[in-house]
Formats: C-alpha cells, structure tokens, sequence
C-alpha cells in the first residue's frame, strides 16, 4: 500500500540557504588573507554580488592559479529575542582574480561547497541544489511582515501558544515570533533562565506573499476554537 507523502511545515537546508543568500545585508569575504565586510545588499541580495557558477572545465586558467574565497553568512533573527543568531551560511569556492570589493560588475565564483550550521547541526548544499530551489516568497519580506504583527498585532501572538505543542510549561515571560517562511511561523517562547522554539505549520505553503494573510488568519480562528487553561504568560 502507498502511503501519501507527508507534507512538508519545515523548510529544507537548501532552502534556508537560498532564502538567507537572497534577504542578507551584508556577508563577510576571506579570501587572500584578508577579510572584507560587504554590506548594502538589500537591493541585490547576495547573488547580485556574487555570480556562483559550476567549477571551470576550459583549457585556459590552471586551478592551481585560481584564487580561495570564502563567503560568511549569519541569518539573525529579525524580531528582539533572546539569542536571535538562527544560522550561519557558508560558501567556498575560487576566483579567477584577487577579490576587488569596488568592482562594479559581479564577481564570479567557482562554486565549491556550501553549509548551513544551526542548532540541529550542519547540513551541506550543492551549486545543483540551489538552481534547482525555488526562492521562498516570503525570504525577503520577512523582517516586515514579523515587525508588522508585533507593532500592529502584539497582543494576538500570545494567543497563538494555544498551538504550540507541546503545550507551554507555566512561567513563559514572553513570546514573540522568531521566523516565517512559506510553510509556517515560528513563535520563541522566553523562560526565566532559557527558551524553546514552536512551530505553527500553515495548512498548505505559500506560493505567494498575499497567501500568507488567510494562512495566518487561520491558524488564528484554530487558536481561538481551543479551550484555554490556565495562564500561560506569567
């Protein structure tokens, strides 16, 4: 009998990295023994600045001439919660030339490796892998939409923790969303000493950004049909 695969609610390593080279601001460049902090991004995201293309098979440069670089990433929680460091991305490969941090054009690079290191450890991504994502709809506008529902909707994101599973302990101090994606929203639930993480799955993913506000409304409208017990923010 064929089981019906199960749908994803978490996004995939190599998604998280293709959201995260697309919604950085800035990223750090080794290479040649130096480290160069590139910022403004906002506009271009990473691969604007960057051109990741599959290792050289020509006749001309040697690799052996080709210069190392390394990309540094840090994904950082939009939203003011405890430990907002939520993953680093790094990308390995070589130039052709030593970096120029004025250059005007994109600078290509032979893509060699790429990690992704967060609190479930270490997950490695292809060049192949990346082509081949799609690009979350809500990567980039992800910051907007979490300070929009603190600023605006505060008071609905305790609500919320009627979803959580497990059920939240007694003594949560606060609770704030940590992260949205295409397949649900992330609520961080503060203790006095830690915190954990709770997932909320939306119900099928967003394709698109104006899906996101009845997926939303719905999982709302399910935390409302629960029973609440006890007070879960002390």
């Amino acid at each position: 009998m064929r089981r019906t695969p199960t749908r994803p609610s978490v996004p995939t390593a190599v998604e998280r990295v293709r959201s995260i080279l697309a919604a950085a601001h800035s990223l750090t460049v080794v290479s040649d023994g130096r480290h160069t902090e590139v910022r403004r991004l906002e506009d271009t995201g990473t691969m604007g600045h960057f051109h990741l293309h599959a290792p050289f098979e020509g006749t001309g440069t040697r690799s052996g001439e080709r210069i190392p670089v390394r990309l540094e990433l840090t994904d950082i929680a939009p939203t003011p919660v405890r430990d907002r460091l939520r993953a680093r991305v790094t990308l390995t490969g070589l130039l052709a030339a030593p970096y120029d941090p004025e250059a005007e054009e994109s600078t290509c690079v032979e893509f060699g490796q790429g990690v992704l290191e967060d609190a479930e450890g270490r997950a490695y991504v292809t060049l192949q892998e990346l082509e081949a994502t799609e690009l979350d709809p809500l990567a980039t506008v992800e910051a907007g939409m979490l300070s929009h529902l603190i600023d605006d909707h505060g008071e609905l994101v305790p609500l919320l923790l009627r979803l959580a599973r497990p059920l939240p302990d007694i003594g949560v101090q606060r609770v704030l969303p940590v992260g949205i994606d295409r397949y649900g929203l992330t609520l961080r639930l503060e203790y006095r000493h830690t915190h954990r993480d709770a997932r909320l799955p939306f119900k099928t993913p967003v394709d698109h950004i104006d899906h996101v506000g009845p997926q939303i409304h719905a999982l709302l409208a399910a935390a409302r049909r629960l029973s609440h017990t006890g007070h879960l923010l002390t």
